[in-house]
């Protein structure tokens, strides 16, 4: 009862791509065609009778092609409603034939902006015609059938093949909720264009891609990742990405990002469990590994260098699930990839998002990516004693660890090389207290190390305990009206104590 068949087809699109099987199949099925500009002339070279939209209207193509469409004729046509006998009337009195298919693309507006081109370009491929010819058929897709992108294009064919040119109600209505998907991506996308520097406070983002996950945190909740991951990665072998998968990826890859030298880190629940920075990847993995052998344990790897076969032998003794690195030795590939079920992933030299959002209660919430990673410039010495060049270098190396692990935390470290972390602990002594257990509880002698910490001393308690456990040398963002407490300790006891003046909470 609801099904139609076409009639009168309206064809405007940017890409030509696939579009001659559809409108010889549409002349087949009798279909009359109208079009413009570039289309039309593309039909015509098929041999297939077409009627510019200026026969329609009356009007020439203006404004150097920003109007075409936008006209009674052609509007008129999409939006007047079958069962309507006023729309019927009108229809008669103003010489207003029906089109019932519309056939049109958008002007690429993302890909233009990513190309960067210049202002005057992008707003050129802001389109008006196009979108408003979609938003009229999708509207009344009780009567109209709507194509708003090729990506509809297989479906039309099936119509076109399949149903003979009919279509019912159903894949009517399915095709007008495609319609505003494309079309309210569109104009996100020049939303967020022209609030770029965030003048409005109206949170907008679309993200066309989506992949339905196992499972999401645990295996009772549901799971998406919307966005491209193949953007940034390039999955070798290895099962499908968990949700879990995704946030160590994510923590790992923020993590390495910090280093330039040759590093190698592992990471189980968003933290890294070891991390070491050394002359050679194979003595970088062993010194990573040192840290904590237990919690490596199915753990996530990285690497800002080329994995190369002696690393790969020595990271093959561990079970873990996911390995990321620029690029691997063919040999490294062959042992790494003996074990099928482990993710091998290939870091591509894609820029990282700065702007972080979450849901949060019934609402959202955004910020600026924490960016800021101090050196040794950023470092005011508060004590009398000032630490070492080589204390200075451990510094910034366990300062970019604290920064990347979840608050609140200690991080322990001596020659570049993380010996261990108080982690998510609700008191800044109690992670201190977890930091200095578990290195002892390797074989470290906590001795000669470095601390830092995220945040600042309330009290002189933090600085004491290191002081009991041989560390000299500590590093805090400042800050707290008790600052002198904790001076005064290190002054009386030999230590040295840089402030950043930057705290780095991570929740």
């Amino acid at each position: 009862m609801n099904d139609k068949k076409l009639k009168s087809a309206l064809i405007s699109v940017y890409y030509k791509d696939h579009l001659e099987e559809i409108v010889n199949r549409l002349h087949a099925l009798q279909v009359s065609i109208i079009s413009t500009g570039g289309t039309r002339e593309f039909i015509k070279k098929l041999g297939i009778p077409v009627t510019a939209v200026e026969e329609l209207t009356g009007y020439p193509s203006i404004l150097g092609g920003r109007v075409k469409t936008l006209h009674p004729k052609v509007f008129g046509g999409i939006l007047a409603r079958n069962d309507n006998t006023s729309d019927i009337q009108e229809m008669k009195d103003y010489a207003i034939d029906p089109i019932d298919l519309v056939v049109v693309d958008l002007y690429p507006f993302e890909e233009t902006l990513a190309s960067g081109a210049s202002p005057e370009d992008i707003i050129e491929k802001i389109d008006i015609g196009g979108i408003s010819l979609i938003r009229a058929a999708a509207k009344n897709f009780q009567d109209v059938v709507i194509i708003p992108s090729k990506a509809q294009y297989p479906l039309l064919l099936e119509i076109l093949n399949g149903q003979q040119g009919s279509t019912s109600l159903d894949q009517r209505r399915k095709l007008a909720m495609e319609a505003f998907d494309v079309t309210s991506h569109y104009d996100t996308a020049i939303f967020n264009y022209f609030n770029r520097n965030r003048e409005t406070h109206a949170f907008r983002q679309s993200v066309e891609e989506a992949k339905p996950l196992r499972y999401g945190e645990n295996p009772h909740q549901k799971g998406t990742f919307y966005g491209d991951f193949g953007k940034i990665f390039e999955q070798l072998q290895g099962k499908e990405i968990s949700y879990n998968n995704l946030l160590d990826i994510e923590a790992a890859v923020y993590l390495i990002d910090d280093f330039s030298e040759t590093t190698f880190a592992i990471l189980k629940h968003n933290n890294a469990c070891g991390i070491a920075s050394r002359k050679t990847l194979t003595s970088a993995w062993a010194d990573a590994l040192a840290a904590d052998p237990v919690s490596a344990f199915g753990g996530i790897l990285i690497t800002n260098k080329v994995v190369d076969e002696a690393t790969a032998i020595e990271a093959d003794k561990l079970f873990f699930e996911v390995i990321i690195a620029p690029a691997y030795e063919d040999k490294a590939l062959e042992i790494l990839k003996k074990k099928k079920n482990r993710i091998i992933l290939v870091r591509k030299n894609t820029p990282l998002p700065v702007i972080q959002f979450r849901s949060l209660l019934n609402g959202i919430v955004e910020q600026d990516r924490d960016v800021k990673t101090e050196t040794k410039a950023d470092m005011r010495p508060v004590t009398q004693r000032e630490p070492t060049d080589s204390e200075y270098e451990d510094l910034v190396f366990a300062n970019k660890v604290v920064k990347h692990t979840k608050s609140n935390t200690i991080v322990l470290a001596r020659n570049r090389q993380l010996i261990a972390s108080g982690v998510g602990q609700t008191s800044r002594v109690d992670a201190l207290r977890q930091a200095i257990t578990k290195a002892r509880s390797f074989g470290f002698d906590t001795a000669g190390a470095v601390m830092a910490s995220d945040a600042f001393f309330p009290f002189a308690d933090c600085v004491e305990i290191a002081n009991e456990a041989g560390i000299k040398v500590v590093i805090q963002p400042g800050g707290s009206v008790r600052d002198q407490d904790s001076i005064d300790f290190c002054n009386k006891n030999g230590m040295a104590m840089v402030f950043t003046g930057t705290r780095h909470f991570k929740h």
